[in-house]
């Protein structure tokens, strides 16, 4: 098939989840022989911060505005026979129309359920969707499931919906040597977000505050400067896609927290919960519904409701961590790949 795709951005994993989860996705499709392109608009904020090699296996189409891609976009979706647009893609709404006026199937990917779902019920504007709403689309994806999918329905019209989680390339995230930039004992890979702050503090910060010996290691971008530090606990501003094998191979563990509004539906596994478990890194989690459909509690992963839980984590024997940590690399490359994402992304498709 060939897919064109109305994204935010794939050239830059610059605070935000899209672009890692765009590159798996789009190298296990065209690995399964399908043609690709991606239509990004080119910000100053990610191309000052642009990490992607030049892909060759699928098109990466960068453009200044809509009116100037507009004729190449239509051009590609009469040769298509996917049309997606995305969440937070800038141009979304113009993306909408065009697509939905062409032949192809079409396909309207939310990789921020829960924060479209927040706004909408707030009343607040959500500039990336239509204001006719999703009923026209072929098919609805969400990044989260359970029951955001009954409410995408009633609150967004859509008609047929179906949750694609994250997934990880296991040739990028792999178990590497340890590197001494970013060895320690717990680390975190996040962007700063503020409903997410309360479980960071609870879950990183205070457990950091416990074990004054231990070393703990903070990446992420957009973190502000009134940032509660403790003085065991180091910071990376930006670790670049390439390195995250690094960072995760280099930690004792590892900590993945999900935001409140992301939480609050359940079945919300991270791309970072997945590249985690893929390097064998043991992952301490939060609690969410759904979670056990992923990854086994106390096997495959070590959830965490509180400080206590996380000091008990650190400290546990490193052969049963080690256990854990190889248990959860074996569950992803099972069945969280990318490989295995794209061909349920074919499935729905056909089944759409």
């Amino acid at each position: 098939m060939n897919f064109v795709i109305f994204g935010l951005t794939i050239s830059s994993s610059w605070g935000n989840g899209h672009a890692t989860l765009w590159r798996g996705l789009c190298n296990a499709l065209a690995d399964q022989g399908h043609d690709v392109t991606f239509f990004e608009r080119d910000v100053d904020y990610y191309a000052n911060h642009r990490d992607l090699v030049w892909p060759s296996a699928y098109k990466l189409v960068l453009y200044p505005h809509w009116e100037r891609v507009l004729s190449l976009a239509g051009c590609a979706l009469r040769k298509a026979d996917i049309g997606i647009v995305t969440s937070y893609c800038p141009d979304a709404v113009a993306a909408c129309d065009l697509v939905l006026g062409s032949r192809v199937r079409k396909i309207f990917y939310d990789l921020d359920t829960a924060v479209t779902l927040e706004k909408i019920r707030n009343k607040e504007l959500v500039n990336y969707l239509p204001e006719y709403g999703l009923g026209d689309f072929d098919l609805v994806l969400s990044y989260v499931g359970g029951r955001a999918l009954d409410d995408l329905r009633q609150l967004l019209g859509a008609r047929r919906v179906a949750p694609l989680y994250g997934s990880v390339d296991p040739g990028v995230h792999k178990p590497v040597p340890v590197s001494s930039n970013y060895t320690s004992d717990l680390s975190y890979l996040g962007t700063y977000a503020p409903d997410r702050q309360a479980a960071l503090e609870k879950l990183f910060l205070e457990p950091a505050q416990q074990l004054p010996k231990r070393k703990f290691m903070l990446g992420g971008a957009q973190y502000p400067e009134s940032f509660p530090w403790n003085e065991n606990v180091w910071f990376v501003q930006h670790v670049p896609p390439p390195e995250h094998a690094s960072f995760y191979s280099s930690s004792r563990a590892t900590l993945n927290v999900t935001r409140a509004s992301m939480a609050s539906f359940g079945y919300c596994p991270s791309g970072r919960l997945f590249e985690a478990a893929a390097c064998g890194t043991p992952v301490v989690s939060d609690s969410w519904e759904g979670l056990e459909n992923f990854f086994e509690p106390g096997k495959e992963i070590l959830v965490a409701s509180s400080t206590r839980d996380v000091v008990n984590a650190v400290t546990l024997d490193p052969e049963k961590l080690r256990r854990v940590g190889m248990a959860a690399r074996r569950r992803v490359l099972n069945s969280h790949t990318a490989q295995h994402r794209s061909r349920e992304f074919v499935q729905l498709l056909e089944a759409a």
